[in-house]
């Protein structure tokens, strides 16, 4: 894995403007109905944001990347909702979902304008509220008043973890920049705990689903 992981670091190191490109997409595709369900987007971020302390990617830009990549995923799954109305939540591949689009209208009459707001936190109906959202009759002004700001929360807090643990490991742990193992040791985490979590969701689903 490490084998597989320097090259990578090097090339990113070479070409930030990759990288910033694969942030903004695996924001928006988060965002996506459907489709943000199986994209890995908060595992991207999180692993990518282990080379903001080495210099390879400027934390800035980084945070622009993944904040704009979801205010166009979130706002585009909204007008879809929006223009459809409540017909989107009963029309292909959404009814291939249906449990999936039921607790995220669930989600939205329990907390109302918040839902917007938590779903932002709470995979995989993130990918399903701002459609149902705009399905639901939300306003414009009201979506967005609650969805900006839960992006520029959601944001720093997906990337400044893997910024201040990498920090960390190389200014109290005495491991070197050049080196990597810190940038190793945060990356291989977040994988290792990204794949935990979908096998225990997984199980969990399929339990759920038994007679």
């Amino acid at each position: 894995m490490t084998s597989f992981l320097d090259p990578l670091i090097s090339f990113v190191s070479a070409h930030p403007w990759l990288a910033y490109l694969t942030l903004f997409l695996a924001a928006l595709l988060e965002a996506v109905p459907v489709v943000g369900s199986v994209i890995p987007g908060s595992t991207i971020i999180l692993a990518l944001s282990a080379l903001v302390p080495g210099g390879e990617l400027a934390l800035p830009w980084v945070l622009l990347a993944a904040a704009s990549g979801a205010v166009l995923g979130d706002g585009s799954a909204y007008w879809i909702g929006h223009r459809q109305q409540r017909k989107i939540l009963n029309t292909w591949p959404l009814t291939n979902y249906p449990r999936v689009v039921a607790e995220s209208e669930s989600f939205f009459h329990r907390f109302g304008t918040w839902a917007v707001f938590f779903a932002r936190f709470v995979p995989p109906i993130r990918a399903f509220v701002p459609v149902t959202a705009g399905a639901l009759g939300m306003a414009p002004a009201k979506f967005y008043a609650v969805n900006i700001p839960a992006i520029l929360v959601w944001a720093p807090a997906h990337v400044l973890p893997g910024v201040l643990a990498v920090s960390a490991l190389h200014e109290y742990a005495g491991l070197h920049h050049h080196g990597h193992v810190g940038k190793h040791i945060w990356m291989l985490t977040v994988v290792g705990v990204a794949i935990v979590a979908l096998s225990v969701w997984t199980l969990h689903r399929r339990q759920i689903g038994r007679p």
